[in-house]
Formats: C-alpha cells, sequence, structure tokens
C-alpha cells in the first residue's frame, strides 16, 4: 500500500528542481534546490544566483502538500530565515512541480508565492 509519504518520497527524494517564478523571493533561474526524504521528513540544500549558502528541513503533511523552513546566507553577506506551506504536483510532460506560498522569519519582512519544476536528470549534475 503506498502512503501518502512514500508518493512525496517518490517526487521529491533525490531530485533538483529550478525555480519557475517567485515573487518577492531571493531564489532565481540559477538557484537550484536539492531535496531529500525519509519518512515524512524533508530536507534540502539550495545554492546559486543570489544564494550562497541555502537549507530547508521540513514535513509531510498530506497526500500532496507539505511545510518547510529555510534558512540562508546570500553573496550579500544577508542572513534569512522563512516558511513555506506547498503542494507538490506533476506537469504534462511527467515533471515533478512545487508551489509554495511563503513568508520571512527573519532577516527581512513579507513573504510571497514560488514555483519550482524538477530539472531534467542531464541539468541535474550541475
Amino acid at each position: 500500500m503506498q502512503t501518502s509519504f512514500s508518493r512525496i518520497s517518490e517526487r521529491l527524494n533525490d531530485r533538483r528542481f529550478a525555480v519557475a517564478s517567485n515573487s518577492h523571493g531571493l531564489s532565481g533561474s540559477d538557484t537550484v534546490f536539492h531535496y531529500l526524504v525519509e519518512g515524512d521528513a524533508i530536507s534540502s540544500t539550495y545554492q546559486g544566483g543570489r544564494i550562497l549558502i541555502g537549507q530547508q528541513v521540513g514535513r509531510v503533511t498530506g497526500p500532496n502538500t507539505i511545510e518547510l523552513l529555510f534558512q540562508c546566507l546570500t553573496t550579500e553577506s544577508e542572513l534569512l530565515a522563512g516558511w513555506s506551506r506547498g503542494t507538490v504536483g506533476v506537469d504534462h510532460a511527467g515533471r515533478t512541480t512545487l508551489a509554495f506560498e511563503w513568508g520571512w522569519l527573519s532577516g527581512a519582512t513579507g513573504g510571497g508565492e514560488s514555483r519550482y519544476l524538477e530539472l531534467l536528470a542531464e541539468k541535474q549534475e550541475k
């Protein structure tokens, strides 16, 4: 029997994602996110563009939903932290998609919405 955790794991574990859109955020098209999933626990690292290094930790909250806390150090030496709630989906080509609502907790104010698209295998080797 497949659980919501296993479906999310199949879609996220050891996969890389790039920004498709990000209103009011720092990550951009040069930022790559690499996710790992163990049970209902999610972690990731990200970097590129204005992000020198970033980390996320979170959990599966439903059949296609997750929540994360994130922190990063920017190329301008800003230390920032925030939260996000997201939905894991699939596009017409079979690639995993992520859609988030997010907000800052420290280092900045406001928030926004962002969308991410799974990188093809040949682009994941960067």
